[in-house]
């Protein structure tokens, strides 16, 4: 429920902005606003799991959410930017309480080889919803109204509530000291919020010098000198200092921490941190792009889209059971050499095969390929990292590796959009010029579809005044272009991955303990909590 909305509002942002009057800002915090919050709260709430009970938290969080989502469906009938935009940051909210919550739950529940089998439904789950996201709301907003989108997690939380009472015990940390960790948790939320917001929004404004007016509420950024993600971004490292400061400090005087440094020391946790950051990267990056070509490009609708897509997610779902079987028969760690193998198969194949002529249907191998990848490395990833970290700890390694992947998510939304914007750019302009398209009026067309590639696909898509009508010369210039700056990224992206499956190396050689867990290095080098 909580990957479906970090990726179902995308394809309903252009009825949205009909609807209720959605400005460009307001389009950009609706989608920004969700990560923005889940990010910076993984860490606290997966520390709360761990004092009150992980059920505890994964129901109030299920409740949050639900009572979230019928704010942000209530949108429509009020007519109110903001009151989505609330709903939104709610969302987040609970989104935040669940993701750890459950991680930590089936961390805490299972042994052996039905945990090997646990984390990859639960990681198979994670790699294939996310893809599923676009075709879901793809239906609802072209069948029922784009806040259906939000409606539909009525009887999805009814049932999960269910679940939790019926099925789930409650487990936590029955060591764990009541009380917080004040100076560690307002260091986390606001230096995670921090980055969140400048790798989400430093394309668009500036990395550091200011390149658009930023505005939220009325007020607009005041600095013509330095932008709001570059002040953000300073921020976050101010924090991470005070963190990194703070805690330690405060575990050596035997206080209560938000996250046991100590955790680090488990080479499987640390370096499979490393890798779940690096592959999140790249993951995401053709989830970004992908969809833009086939609706700039090929003209697809957002239903058609979501139907390409669904490869994607049929991959991920039918690579469940196979990573089970083969993590308790190789190791967890070979499965997920095995999927990013598979991942970046299938992102060069689609890199490959990308071109103005193609069909969606070119796309299907690959990306099943890619879905298999997904499906094998998310899941058994997950495993790695959590493999011997302490029950009682759960709480604290499930909102760590959360937040890792949440973080290189977000590093790739960044870099990978910034392949995206000056390859395409800088390749339309260059075309344009070669096709004697004076330079100014070159450059003044490559800034608008740079910034809103799905221009291409409205034929009567209000321009800035100034700029040049799209003719049939500049959309085909478009095209050719927009092919090639896919291909940069998902050359980049299978880079990135690549990157992911030689961090694996660092991983530590896997022992018979817990099902298929991990071994410390040796004495005093990698010692267990």
């Amino acid at each position: 429920m909580i990957i479906v909305d970090a990726t179902i509002v995308n394809v309903a942002i252009p009825s949205m902005i009909r609807d209720i009057g959605l400005t460009t800002t307001d389009a950009e915090w609706v989608n920004s606003i969700y990560a923005l919050v889940f990010a910076s709260l993984l860490l606290t709430t997966g520390r709360l799991g761990d004092i009150v009970g992980r059920r505890k938290v994964f129901l109030i969080g299920t409740i949050v959410f639900v009572l979230a989502s019928l704010v942000a469906a209530a949108s429509h009938s009020a007519d109110s930017v903001t009151v989505l935009i609330v709903g939104r940051l709610l969302q987040g909210l609970g989104g935040a309480m669940i993701l750890p919550s459950s991680l930590s739950t089936v961390n805490a529940m299972y042994q052996g080889k039905d945990r090997a089998i646990a984390f990859a439904i639960w990681g198979s789950t994670i790699g294939g919803t996310a893809a599923l996201g676009p075709l879901l709301g793809g239906w609802l907003t072209t069948s029922y109204g784009w806040w259906w989108a939000f409606l539909i997690n009525l009887p999805l939380g009814l049932l999960i509530a269910f679940g939790l009472w019926r099925y789930v015990p409650e487990t936590n940390d029955p060591a764990a000291r009541r009380g917080i960790d004040l100076p560690g948790m307002v260091a986390s939320i606001i230096g995670l919020a921090a980055l969140v917001f400048a790798l989400i929004e430093g394309q668009r404004y500036g990395w550091w010098r200011p390149i658009e007016a930023f505005s939220a509420g009325g007020w607009t950024w005041p600095s013509s000198r330095v932008s709001p993600s570059g002040v953000a971004f300073l921020v976050f490292v101010a924090a991470l200092v005070a963190f990194l400061v703070v805690e330690p400090r405060r575990a050596r005087a035997g206080r209560i921490v938000l996250l046991d440094f100590d955790l680090f020391d488990i080479r499987s946790f640390r370096y499979g941190n490393v890798a779940a950051l690096i592959v999140s990267l790249g993951e995401f990056g053709l989830l970004f792009t992908l969809p833009l070509f086939l609706q700039s490009v090929l003209g697809y609708s957002a239903f058609e889209t979501g139907l390409v897509l669904l490869a994607l997610a049929v991959g991920t779902f039918l690579a469940g059971p196979g990573a089970a079987q083969i993590a308790t028969r190789f190791g967890g760690r070979t499965v997920v050499r095995l999927g990013l193998v598979l991942e970046v198969v299938g992102i060069v194949g689609i890199g490959a095969v990308v071109g103005v002529d193609t069909t969606g249907w070119t796309y299907v191998p690959w990306l099943v390929v890619y879905g298999l990848g997904v499906g094998f490395a998310t899941a058994q990833l997950t495993g790695v990292v959590m493999a011997d970290i302490p029950v009682e700890e759960s709480g604290q390694g499930s909102a760590m590796q959360s937040t890792s992947r949440q973080i290189g998510a977000a590093l790739g939304t960044a870099i990978l959009g910034a392949v995206l914007v000056v390859s395409l750019g800088h390749g339309l302009q260059q075309r344009l010029v070669d096709a004697g398209v004076p330079t100014a009026q070159a450059h003044q067309i490559s800034g608008v579809v740079r910034l809103q590639p799905t221009i291409l696909a409205t034929p009567d898509a209000a321009l800035p005044p100034g700029v040049p009508a799209l003719t049939a010369q500049v959309r085909a210039a478009a095209d050719d272009a927009f092919v090639q700056a896919t291909r940069h990224v998902s050359w980049a992206a299978a880079g990135w991955v690549l990157l992911g499956l030689l961090s694996t190396l660092l991983l530590p050689r896997e022992s018979a303990a817990r099902g298929g867990t991990y071994a410390p290095a040796g004495p005093g080098v990698d010692a267990e909590a």
